[in-house]
C-alpha cells in the first residue's frame, strides 16, 4: 500500500466529501490492513468522493424515512453493487478487509446507506470469498458455480440489489433456530415464514433469507424475488434512528423459489457460524464510520468551521475533543486487529477479540455522539444539525442481531470461566443456527 501523502496532493484530496480530514492529519490516507487488497485506497476514495453528496441527503431520508434510492444509483455507477464479487465473474474483487474500509467510508457519511450496503454485500462475499476460502468438495461445487454465475451476472449485468433479512422475532430464540420453513416442490420450494426488520424491504430485486427444509438441520439459503405470490411486505416504519433502512417485516405464504435460487450448497451457511464466525461482525464496520462520522462533526463546530464562532482554545472543549479521540481510536484498533486476522477456522482468541470488537465499537457510537453533545452545546443539536441524527442512530447499534451488545457481552463471559475450554465454548455456540 502506498504510504500517507504528507503533501495533502494525492492520492486523495484533503478533504473529499468530509469535514476535518485535512485538519486531523497532514493528508488523507486509509489504514489498509495486510489483508486487504492493493485497490483498498481506490475503493474507499472512490466513496469519499461521494461523501459529501451522501451528507446532504442524509437528513432528508432520515426525517422522510425513506429508503436512499440516489445514494444506492451512485453506488451503482461507480460499479460498487459488485464490490466483492470476484473479478472473474465481472465484479471488483474486493476482499472482506476492503469491505470492511468500505462500510466504514459510507457510515462516516450516511449511516443508513451503509447499513443497507451491507445487506447486499455480505451476500456477495459468502457466495464468493467465503465459499472459495470453505475448499468445497467436488459435489459442492457442482452445485456452487452455475448458481453463483447466475447470481453475480444478474448483479454486475441487470444491477439487482439483494436484501438479507434474517431475523424472525422469535422470543428467547434471537441467536438461535430459524422457524422459516422451505418445502421443497418441484422446481424449487413453498416458502413460509416471516422476517423481521427486513432492512431494504420496499428496494430490493431479491431478499436472500435462510430457511429450513422440514427433517433437515442443514440451513438454506435463497433469495426470494421482490413481488413473488405470496410475499407480503408489512407494518410502519417509524424508528428512533437508521430511519433509510426502511426494515419492515416480511411475510411468506408458500412463496415459490425457484430451485437456482438456492445460492449456495445446502449446509454451507452452517459453517459461517464455526469456521468464519467474524461473518455477523460487519454491521458494526458501518458504526465505525458513524464515530468518525461524530468526530467530522465535533472538530469542524469546535473550529467555527460551521458558524465562524471557534470553541477550539477552551480547555473543556480540548478535553472532551481528547476523550473522543481516545474513545474512537481504541475502537479503531481492535476492529482492524481482528479484521487482520480474520481466517476460516480461527483461533478461539481471535473469535472473543471479535466479539469485544463489537462492543467496543457498538458502545463508542452513542458514547462519542452523547460526548459531541456536551462538548458542542446546545445549538449543536438543532436540525438541521446532523449531530441530533447522528446520536439517535448511533444508540441503535447495540441492538443489531445476531452479535447485539448484549449477545456478545454474554459470550465474553463465559468465555474462559466456564468449564469447558475455549474451543468446547465455540463448538457448543456453532450448533446454534446463527452463531
Amino acid at each position: 500500500m502506498s504510504a500517507p501523502d504528507p503533501d495533502g496532493d494525492g492520492p486523495f484530496p484533503d478533504n473529499p466529501g468530509g469535514t476535518g480530514w485535512a485538519v486531523l492529519s497532514p493528508g488523507r490516507y486509509v489504514d489498509a490492513m495486510s489483508s486487504s487488497t492493493p485497490r483498498a485506497e481506490e475503493f474507499v476514495a472512490a466513496v469519499a468522493e461521494l461523501g459529501s453528496v451522501f451528507e446532504e441527503r442524509a437528513h432528508i431520508y432520515d426525517r422522510e424515512a425513506s429508503f436512499p434510492h440516489d445514494n444506492w444509483t451512485d453506488l451503482t455507477e461507480i460499479g460498487f453493487l459488485g464490490l466483492c464479487i470476484p473479478e472473474r465473474y465481472g465484479g471488483l474483487g474486493g476482499s472482506f478487509a476492503d469491505y470492511s474500509l468500505v462500510a466504514e467510508e459510507i457510515g462516516r457519511h450516511c449511516g443508513s446507506t451503509a447499513l443497507t450496503f451491507n445487506m447486499h454485500t455480505a451476500g456477495c462475499l459468502l457466495a464468493g470469498e467465503l465459499c472459495d476460502a470453505f475448499e468445497l468438495d467436488d459435489e459442492q461445487m457442482t452445485f456452487l458455480e452455475p448458481r453463483r454465475e447466475a447470481l453475480f451476472a444478474d448483479i454486475v449485468e441487470n444491477g439487482t440489489i439483494h436484501s438479507q433479512p434474517f431475523s424472525e422475532g422469535l422470543s428467547g430464540r434471537a441467536t438461535r433456530g430459524i422457524a422459516t420453513v422451505a418445502e421443497p416442490v418441484e422446481g424449487g420450494f413453498l416458502v413460509s415464514g416471516k422476517k423481521i426488520f427486513a432492512s431494504l424491504s420496499d428496494a430490493a430485486g431479491i431478499h436472500d433469507i435462510v430457511a429450513l427444509v422440514p427433517g433437515d438441520d442443514r440451513i438454506r439459503y435463497m433469495g426470494v424475488p421482490a413481488g413473488s405470490d405470496g410475499l407480503t411486505i408489512t407494518g410502519d416504519w417509524d424508528p428512533l434512528g437508521m430511519r433509510g433502512t426502511v426494515s419492515k417485516t416480511l411475510v411468506f405464504d408458500e412463496v415459490f423459489v425457484p430451485s437456482e435460487n438456492e445460492w449456495i450448497p445446502p449446509g454451507v451457511f452452517n459453517l459461517l457460524s464455526s469456521r468464519f464466525p467474524f461473518f455477523y461482525m460487519t454491521l458494526s464496520f458501518a458504526y465505525l464510520g458513524l464515530c468518525r462520522g461524530v468526530l467530522d462533526y465535533t472538530q469542524s463546530y469546535l473550529r467555527g468551521d460551521i458558524d465562524g464562532n471557534s470553541r477550539a482554545a477552551h480547555p473543556q472543549k480540548q478535553a472532551a475533543w481528547a476523550e473522543m479521540n481516545i474513545t474512537y481510536q481504541q475502537a479503531k484498533a481492535l476492529c482492524r486487529s481482528v479484521v487482520d486476522q480474520a481466517v476460516v477456522d480461527p483461533h478461539p482468541d481471535v473469535v472473543q477479540a471479535g466479539w469485544a470488537s463489537m462492543v467496543a465499537t457498538m458502545e463508542a457510537a452513542p458514547e462519542l455522539a452523547s460526548t459531541a453533545i456536551r462538548a458542542c452545546g446546545g445549538r449543536s443539536i438543532l436540525r438541521p444539525q446532523p449531530l441530533e441524527r447522528l446520536y439517535r442512530d448511533a444508540r441503535c447499534g447495540a441492538t443489531m442481531l445476531p452479535w447485539s451488545v448484549e449477545v456478545c457481552l454474554a459470550r465474553l463471559g463465559q468465555y474462559g470461566l466456564s468449564d469447558d475450554d475455549a474451543r468446547g465454548l465455540l463448538a457448543g455456540l456453532a450448533t446454534r443456527a446463527l452463531l
